[in-house]
């Protein structure tokens, strides 16, 4: 579960974390991303571990309600599912088609450009 949450977690901040405050990026990134303990990250910014827990806390709450309004992250995943499935689709019924294949293939990028 603690897994789950932290790739969760993780993802969401690659969609919003232009949306977060410089503080609130560092700490969401030390603390998944990094896997630094609260005590690590309270001794580099100089701040008690409260402080820490509560600002990481409150930057789940923003990256949550972010995702809950836009759905930047679940409508990524959508697409991702779909596309698995036409791809799936077409190496079973068009294996040597290589134009369609060429298009999936351009789909698959068009998420990293």
């Amino acid at each position: 579960m603690e897994l789950e949450k932290n790739n969760y977690i993780n993802s969401l901040f690659e969609f919003y974390q232009p949306l977060l405050t410089a503080k609130q990026s560092s700490y969401i990134e030390l603390y998944y991303a990094d896997d630094y303990s609260l005590g690590e990250i309270a001794e580099e910014f100089n701040v008690s571990r409260q402080a820490v827990y509560d600002n990481i806390k409150r930057s789940e709450k923003i990256l949550n309600g972010y995702e809950d309004k836009l759905k930047l992250y679940q409508n990524y995943m959508d697409r991702n599912s779909k596309l698995d499935k036409i791809r799936e689709y077409v190496q079973l019924n068009y294996p040597n088609d290589t134009g369609l294949n060429d298009l999936i293939s351009s789909l698959e990028t068009t998420e990293e450009e």
